[in-house]
């Protein structure tokens, strides 16, 4: 299997390079090819310019790395993203990825006339993962800050986009908790992924 992993996180010592570590050694005991992009490491810029936009009506990217991207999207069978929440948002590099690059012509096309139906183009794409870390308790952020992530990106990107299989990997609190907690936390994710089929 080939799995693309989408990361975002510009600190080499965060808890995220750690999370990519042991997802990474997980898909590799199980012998799935691992595609990575990194945003902060390939330089990609999340900016939106106008010619990005007349490339969105277009449908053809200009953005160098989009199109770079574009080609190893297009051979994943499973997606996993991986990124820190600040002040419950997603940092700036994920918001420019899926800005330009869940694209038309690049991630899905249209399927009427009025441009209101979507058809995911990542035919092979059979799941999705995200996996996330920050350091608000699960019910605060799901309840009082309206649980931005769920309704942004895995309901208005990739629900939209008609991708069923979809789960979210929530690392709540973990400034606070335990080194014990934390090792628990890579160990079961390394065990997840070497078990993905």
């Amino acid at each position: 299997m080939r799995v693309a992993i989408v990361f975002s996180h510009p600190y080499e010592g965060s808890f995220c390079n750690s999370i990519l570590n042991a997802v990474t050694k997980g898909l590799q005991q199980a012998h799935h090819e691992v595609m990575l992009i990194h945003l902060d490491k390939d330089g990609f810029n999340p900016v939106m310019t106008s010619a990005d936009l007349k490339a969105f009506r277009d449908k053809s990217p200009v953005d160098p790395k989009v199109i770079e991207y574009k080609m190893i999207l297009e051979k994943a069978d499973h997606l996993i993203f991986i990124f820190p929440i600040w002040w419950e948002l997603m940092p700036a590099l994920m918001k420019g990825f899926i800005d330009k690059v869940i694209f038309p012509g690049v991630a899905y096309d249209y399927i009427n006339k009025n441009n209101t139906r979507m058809k995911p183009l990542w035919t092979k794409v059979k799941g999705i993962t995200l996996i996330t870390t920050m350091n608000t308790p699960r019910l605060l952020y799901f309840f009082l800050f309206g649980n931005a992530i769920k309704r942004a990106f895995m309901l208005g990107t990739f629900w939209k986009l008609g991708y069923k299989n979809r789960k979210w990997l929530s690392l709540n609190m973990v400034k606070m908790v335990s080194q014990k907690r934390r090792t628990k936390w890579l160990m079961n994710l390394e065990h997840r992924f070497a078990a993905l089929a």
